[in-house]
């Protein structure tokens, strides 16, 4: 990826960071101003040669997402990278309907594999662009958060939001 584009918003969950390369698909998305944060969830060699900021096609819809039409992030066109068992992981993370999270069973359950939660976990783990692609409707068995790579409270807030 030669050159992105890097757009900082304001939400109410803090800061919200949009990478985006030259096709306009979000590749790193989350909830922080720091570059270095953003390119870390990157892999080196997947990393852009610069990265300019300016306006990206998919801060409309994260404007929308936080004024109540939460299928606005739906239509985000997203590029990552990963095995074939990540990519399907990561098109199933975005039919998870908002308010209706599952747990990484019920996730690892939905990707045909039921005792692969390990895998399932990983997945979300490695996405990289997040509210776009929600692994944040996946909780532990228990229904307690679990991990999320910019914080619990981000995640807790999010769901609170969509079960509203």
């Amino acid at each position: 990826m030669s050159t992105a584009t890097l757009q900082f918003l304001d939400t109410p969950d803090g800061p919200f960071a949009i990478l985006a390369d030259a096709d306009g698909r979000v590749v790193v998305s989350g909830w922080t101003s720091d570059v270095e944060a953003v390119l870390a969830r990157l892999r080196p060699d997947r990393r852009p040669d610069e990265v300019v900021e300016g306006t990206t096609a998919a801060a409309d819809a994260v404007r929308a997402y936080y004024d109540g039409d939460l299928a606005a992030i739906d239509a985000v066109e997203v590029r990552q990278f990963g095995t074939p068992l990540q990519r399907a992981g990561w098109e199933a993370l975005r039919r998870i309907a908002p308010g209706a999270p599952l747990t990484y069973t019920g996730f690892a359950a939905a990707l045909g594999s039921p005792a692969a939660v390990r895998a399932a976990a990983s997945i979300c783990a490695r996405n990289a662009p997040a509210l776009f692609v929600p692994c944040h409707r996946v909780l532990r068995g228990d229904g307690t958060m679990g991990g999320f790579a910019w914080g619990t409270d981000v995640k807790r807030r999010l769901l609170e939001r969509e079960a509203a």
